[in-house]
């Protein structure tokens, strides 16, 4: 069991940066693959990036390629997502979430925990 919260959130404006964290809390956290997902107003919850378990790989949506990344600190249980060169329609409720059966993966359906979200407003 994994137990996730999101932080890092606020409104910015188009070209800054932000950085979303997510503290998880659990055992064998290292075993766990994360990912990032982001929900936009009226839309579907997508995909945004996913790192593995020992942070070797890590693959992010089309997207977001170049101006996100992933990453995480298996030492202090946290996966950050620093977020540059940030769009208006990057605006979204932005979350977390642990997988424990599968490997690398960008579909929500294979991940089993996920955080409350943290909200990223991009003005334009």
């Amino acid at each position: 069991q994994v137990q996730l919260v999101e932080s890092g959130g606020g409104l910015v404006q188009a070209g800054g940066s932000l950085r979303l964290s997510c503290a998880a809390s659990g055992r064998s956290f290292s075993t766990y693959v994360v990912g990032w997902f982001r929900r936009a107003p009226g839309k579907e919850r997508e995909f945004v990036a996913a790192i593995s378990r020992s942070a070797g790989i890590t693959y992010h949506a089309d997207s977001v390629k170049g101006r996100f990344t992933i990453s995480r600190d298996n030492a202090k249980n946290m996966v950050y997502l620093q977020m540059n060169s940030l769009k208006p329609e990057d605006t979204a409720v932005y979350y977390c979430a642990a997988d424990f059966r599968h490997g690398l993966g960008y579909s929500e359906y294979e991940y089993d925990y996920w955080g409350q979200g943290t909200q990223v407003t991009v003005s334009s």
